[in-house]
């Protein structure tokens, strides 16, 4: 069998690792808010806490994927379930200690599972692609079946009718796609020059410098959206369709911008999917009760631009990989801080920000800590995608880099 007739494998596991990454985001804050009563300061400084604990982890986990890379396919069992065990901790076992310790012993699992099987799957998705797959194809398998994971955990509490019934869910597809990409672990043949490599290239530190700030916005909106909806839109038993509606948009419009991609370069139309994201944060700053289904709309926009981010920046950062350190895990364990480390900053700096300007998640609010929240999660991602639209658009790229094909 062909590597591009395996590509699917690549979308199962994409969607396994999503479904436990951004929908955390989402979910964990206010089920522990909403559960056990924990504040939103005490959790945003958990879970920054524990992000800065990437900063020594992530570059660790890369040496050490590329030291058992012999020994891939057992290490990539081990580690998706230990990422179940977290997911079944954190939402269907009573904490046994304090909430907010349980909280961060289970997120301790959840990110170091999660941190090492992201960049032994990113350094597999190079090599596929350098074996002929081309790097816009891999992206697309990849990033579409990590945006379907996300549309599916981000309605899944709902949709099975608790939190307990999502972990068990997600310990499902877990072992799925532990199956699924058995054959695709091969030894050998991953890079060896390690992070220090990769931040030497002037082309690659732009590129995650670009990563951290353009992830920002969706790190902000997804921090604070099911808030929004609840108390800004005052939408309650909307947040599911509205969470599912901007998921799909994101994954029916990632093959399209790798079409485009292909056609016109990732640099200018990754460009233009930024603009058309700040067209639709800006939108969302002015409604309030009983503008669902103008938010509805914008969520079909968003979720179509943010398609565009989630494809082709993986993209062009593998494809310059590929010169300057060819499979290198140490590469990826930098992406995966970078990609993650927004969303830590989101929650230490928005949910203490918002506590503080009078916002109670599920009581009555005053007009002006409502306001606070709209503007945060409106006007922060606007001016967010401001500076990542200025530094794509002085980052030089070579022809090859922006067209990919």
């Amino acid at each position: 069998m062909t590597r591009k007739a395996r590509l699917p494998a690549y979308a199962i596991f994409a969607a396994f690792l999503a479904s436990a990454g951004l929908p955390l985001y989402i979910h964990a804050p206010k089920f522990y808010v909403d559960e056990y009563g924990v504040s939103l300061a005490a959790l945003g400084a958990m879970l920054f806490g524990l992000r800065l604990l990437d900063v020594v982890q992530d570059p660790a986990l890369g040496w050490l994927a590329r030291r058992v890379q012999d020994r891939r396919r057992l290490s990539v069992a081990l580690g998706g379930a230990v990422l179940v065990a977290g997911m079944l901790g954190l939402f269907l076992v009573s904490p046994p200690i304090a909430p907010l310790w349980w909280f961060a012993a289970m997120l301790t699992l959840v990110f170091s599972s999660f941190s090492y099987l992201t960049i032994c799957f990113y350094a597999e998705g190079v090599r596929g692609a350098m074996e002929g797959a081309g790097y816009l194809a891999v992206a697309r398998w990849r990033e579409t079946g990590a945006l379907l994971g996300i549309c599916a955990a981000s309605v899944a509490p709902l949709a099975l009718g608790g939190y307990g019934a999502f972990a068990l869910a997600f310990a499902g597809l877990g072992a799925v796609a532990v199956v699924a990409m058995r054959r695709e672990w091969r030894k050998g043949g991953v890079g060896a020059q390690g992070f220090a490599t990769v931040l030497a290239d002037r082309t690659a530190r732009r590129l995650l410098l670009i990563a951290l700030v353009n992830a920002a916005p969706v790190a902000v909106s997804s921090t604070l959206f099911l808030f929004y909806v609840e108390s800004v839109l005052q939408a309650q038993g909307w947040e599911g369709p509205l969470l599912l509606l901007f998921f799909l948009c994101a994954a029916a419009s990632a093959p399209v911008w790798g079409r485009l991609a292909e056609r016109w370069g990732a640099k200018p139309v990754l460009l233009g999917a930024m603009t058309l994201a700040i067209a639709s944060f800006a939108g969302a700053v002015m409604l309030g009760p009983g503008d669902a289904w103008i938010f509805a709309l914008i969520c079909v926009v968003s979720g179509v631009a943010v398609g565009a981010d989630l494809t082709l920046l993986p993209a062009m950062f593998a494809h310059r990989m590929e010169a300057v350190s060819p499979g290198a895990s140490e590469a990826f364990g930098l992406w995966s801080f970078v990609s993650k480390f927004t969303l830590a900053v989101a929650a230490v700096t928005l949910l203490p920000l918002l506590q503080a300007g009078g916002f109670e998640a599920g009581s009555e609010n005053d007009p002006r800590a409502l306001r606070l929240l709209a503007l945060a999660y409106g006007a922060v991602p606007c001016g967010l995608k401001l500076v990542a639209i200025a530094l794509l658009a002085v980052t030089q790229l070579d022809d090859k880099a922006e067209v990919m094909a």
